[in-house]
């Protein structure tokens, strides 16, 4: 259960936070924006808010928000429709009614002559009962709904569409979910260094374990490292790098206790990994508690993360690549079940990580993903204009097809792996 409950903090909080970024960057552009939805397929939740309907679907496998413009806008008013209208005290059209006129008895009911809802927002037709059969026009609210079958749909003109947008306003609006993870990842390392503290690389033991070489020679937690087997130590890699090269081999320790020298023996045990002996004592590096070192300890270890994810990356042109480094929610669940059994700490670090991982893996150039629609921006600075809307949105329909099925493979890979 609590593998669960990490599981569904971390993934919504990635999602989250993504199209958190999407969203703040879209309104203030002035993009109407629809929909934020955690999640696809059926809603279990949903709450609107101003403009926007915050949702939480069924399935936990990413997110979204619909911007104004990014689907066929609306329902279209044609000559001949009989719709009904209310308006506000300013005496423009605050509702449309499409069908189902009966449930509001205070519209005005008009048979439509020609209508305009993106550009100048009016509609032109003869009023039921009017007797001079005069055709008027009637100016529409910018913030006006179209109500049909009872639900109600606020209009998008032009201008708080996404094409509208110029192309910095539409570029930050995308790159914007992204640079939200890597964000994320920053804080969370913040957070995790001024809680925890971070390590330090002076010469001196931090936390000895309880069944080490280190414990059995008498060795205690603050001790200062002055020299090992008479050569000088002067940082806490020093002594990794002695303890490492010597499995099996009695080390004297020369230590400062408060104040006092002392020389102990310490033999470090030999252990293997990854097909090397090394020597481990059983001692954790020191630990320092520095909110200015926090910062900096934030921004090292995102870089260090996005290098590293970077690299794994570059194996797929280089074809070092197997389908076992690619991982679904299956995978990463057990993963989270692995790294939660290791402690919190352990756990934020995770949660970082994927973090990271989820802004670089959307910036690839690849259809459908927020890297696809930043080429295609790419492409309209370079060519002056928008490449047809109609052909990109094929292109990235494909590319979304392409990505569910590769996700289906991965996902049924993870579950042979771990579950058969």
């Amino acid at each position: 259960m609590t593998t669960v409950i990490a599981f569904i903090v971390i993934f919504g909080a990635l999602v989250f936070f993504h199209e958190l970024g999407h969203l703040i960057f879209a309104k203030r552009a002035g993009i109407l924006c629809r929909e934020f939805a955690i999640g696809f397929g059926p809603k279990i939740f949903s709450h609107k808010k101003n403009e926007t309907t915050y949702t939480v679907r069924l399935l936990p496998i990413g997110g979204f928000v619909r911007m104004a413009g990014e689907d066929p806008e609306m329902t279209e008013i044609k000559p001949g429709y009989r719709i009904g209208l209310l308006f506000n005290d300013d005496n423009t059209v605050s509702k449309i009614i499409i069908n189902n006129k009966e449930k509001f008895p205070n519209a005005r009911v008009i048979e439509v002559e020609l209508a305009d809802i993106e550009h100048d927002l009016f509609i032109k037709g003869y009023e039921e009962g009017d007797d001079d059969e005069q055709l008027k026009i009637f100016k529409i609210s910018p913030k006006a709904v179209l109500v049909e079958d009872g639900i109600e749909s606020q209009i998008a003109p032009y201008d708080r569409q996404f094409a509208s947008k110029t192309l910095g306003q539409r570029t930050m609006a995308i790159f914007a979910g992204p640079m939200m993870n890597f964000i994320l990842a920053l804080v969370v390392f913040i957070i995790i260094a001024l809680v925890q503290g971070i390590p330090s690389n002076e010469p001196v033991l931090g936390q000895i374990t309880s069944d080490g070489s280190a414990i059995e020679a008498g060795l205690q937690e603050g001790d200062v490292v002055n020299s090992i087997e008479g050569s000088e130590i002067s940082s806490w890699t020093d002594v990794v790098e002695v303890v490492r090269q010597n499995p099996g081999n009695e080390l004297e320790f020369s230590i400062d206790r408060n104040g006092e020298t002392m020389e102990i023996p310490v033999t470090p045990e030999n252990r293997e990994i990854e097909g090397e002996n090394i020597g481990i004592i059983g001692v954790y590096s020191p630990i320092e508690k520095s909110p200015l070192k926090s910062i900096t300890y934030g921004f090292t270890e995102t870089y260090f993360w996005t290098k590293e994810i970077i690299f794994m990356l570059g194996k797929l042109v280089t074809g070092q690549f197997s389908i076992d480094m690619l991982s679904g929610p299956v995978g990463i669940y057990v993963s989270t079940d692995t790294v939660a059994k290791s402690g919190i700490y352990y756990l934020m670090k995770w949660a970082g990580i994927l973090s990271i991982n989820l802004g670089i893996m959307n910036l690839l150039p690849i259809p459908a993903l927020d890297g696809g629609r930043l080429m295609f921006f790419a492409v309209e600075a370079v060519r002056g204009k928008p490449i047809d809307r109609h052909k990109e949105g094929m292109v990235h329909f494909v590319g979304f097809a392409l990505l569910m099925l590769l996700m289906l493979v991965v996902t049924w890979n993870d579950i042979q792996r771990f579950f058969l």
